[in-house]
């Protein structure tokens, strides 16, 4: 792929434009949140499943571009989720902003 475009993981680095994840989770919300409201958790979480099998598929079979898809599925049903549930995706991910929470390094030294 190409990493001027933005799709590609590195040694660790990744490469693309930012996207700030509350204003991700407010346009999932927008887009999907009645719809995924009334239908609720229960089928959000499966839904959820069905994408990460999706994922795994993908990890072991796929081409980048169909990862990349996969990848960005999962993260849409897991920013319905946290919207159903009332919770702060950008919350969430601060638990591991700063490395790993158990040991608190970067890299784990766990």
């Amino acid at each position: 792929m190409d990493l001027a475009a933005g799709r590609w993981v590195d040694g660790g680095s990744v490469r693309s434009a930012a996207v700030d994840i509350a204003e991700f989770q407010a346009t999932i919300a927008a887009t999907y949140g009645e719809r995924d409201a009334d239908r609720g958790t229960a089928p959000t979480i499966a839904w959820l499943c069905e994408e990460v099998g999706e994922l795994a598929q993908a990890t072991r079979k796929g081409t980048p571009e169909q990862q990349l898809h996969e990848l960005g599925d999962v993260i849409a049903w897991v920013a319905s989720l946290a919207h159903q549930l009332g919770l702060s995706l950008d919350e969430a991910a601060q638990r591991y902003a700063s490395g790993c929470p158990v040991c608190g390094e970067l890299p784990c030294a766990c």
